[in-house]
């Protein structure tokens, strides 16, 4: 699936001037008119999320620039996200004042969330329209762009970061070079939202989201049947423990290490590498522990707790367990 969130323009300066007040963005499908009148010459078609700048009102129609999407700090690397026609340059034309929010809109903040949260279940529903992530992801984005302030900034930063690394995760993943054991090897998912979220809202449960999502990008493609790939990951996911110990993805990131550790004892087993395998099923045992004292209630620990049991039962965790 080619990613939605980036544009094919990359030559087009970024667009600088506009009146904060000004810029506004659509919560529907808008065509752009020569004139003001829907009989005049269509120009080009801005999609929800996408953003337009306001010169002029008129009854019920506004006259605005349109593709005018630029680059940010956030997506420093990304071209202007309008792309519609093979233009680069902001075209000026008519859009009926409807369905159009700005920085002023009343509750602005909610309806934009709201609409975000529409366009996510759609997109995560069979048959899905096309456009319905890149939607999502564009959406939220307006929330903590134009509300910075608001109790829903946050939550949406990590929504939109999160909706684009699922794209961009799975465009990497349909690549032959995913399988590839060591992670430079193949092409990265973009990190720049999630470093967004990380450094605007620090010590926030997004924070945390976001850096374990990040993990992903550390991760071997295939371990190829070697223990130092999982024993690698268990690092990181115990030291991402470490670091966010009362995360909302703590259980799991203990679980997750918990599972590695116990592969690599299977791994170092068949090597007849006994001492690596003692040393791994420590490991194993002292941080399903940790998860079962620490999260007693979530099924990761129950979980952890499982595959501590077969470490210390004998029975091989990854492979097959038939003797």
């Amino acid at each position: 699936m080619t990613c939605l969130l980036l544009a094919q323009g990359k030559n087009a300066p970024p667009q600088t001037g506009y009146d904060r007040a000004a810029r506004a963005t659509l919560l529907h499908n808008a065509n752009v008119y020569v004139a003001a009148d829907p009989n005049s010459q269509k120009l080009a078609e801005v999609s929800p999320g996408h953003e337009v700048v306001i010169s002029e009102r008129n009854g019920e129609w506004m006259k605005v620039f349109a593709n005018t999407d630029a680059k940010d700090a956030i997506n420093e690397d990304d071209a202007p996200e309008f792309t519609e026609t093979e233009a680069t340059s902001p075209l000026s034309g008519w859009i009926r004042a409807k369905g159009v929010l700005t920085s002023a809109t009343p509750g602005g903040d909610m309806v934009l969330f709201g609409a975000a949260a529409n366009a996510e279940e759609a997109a995560s529903a069979p048959h899905a329209p096309a456009s319905a992530a890149a939607e999502a992801h564009l959406l939220y984005r307006r929330v903590f762009e134009y509300f910075p302030q608001s109790p829903l900034a946050a939550e949406a930063a990590w929504r939109s970061a999160d909706v684009r690394w699922q794209i961009d995760q799975h465009d990497v993943r349909t690549l032959p070079s995913a399988k590839e054991q060591e992670a430079y090897l193949r092409p990265q998912v973009y990190e720049g939202e999630m470093k967004h979220v990380i450094k605007t809202y620090p010590g926030t449960k997004f924070a945390a989201y976001a850096a374990f999502s990040l993990l992903d990008n550390k991760l071997c493609g295939d371990w190829q049947g070697l223990p130092k790939c999982p024993e690698m990951e268990a690092g990181l996911y115990e030291k991402y423990a470490k670091q966010f110990p009362d995360g909302p993805r703590t259980a799991q990131a203990l679980y997750n290490a918990v599972y590695r550790e116990g592969v690599a004892v299977t791994m170092w087993n068949v090597q007849d590498e006994h001492k690596h395998a003692d040393a791994s099923a420590r490991t194993v045992q002292a941080l399903a522990d940790q998860a079962r004292t620490k999260f007693p209630d979530s099924d990761w620990s129950a979980r952890a707790v499982d595959v501590a049991y077969k470490v210390r039962e004998g029975v091989p965790v990854f492979g097959s367990d038939r003797e």
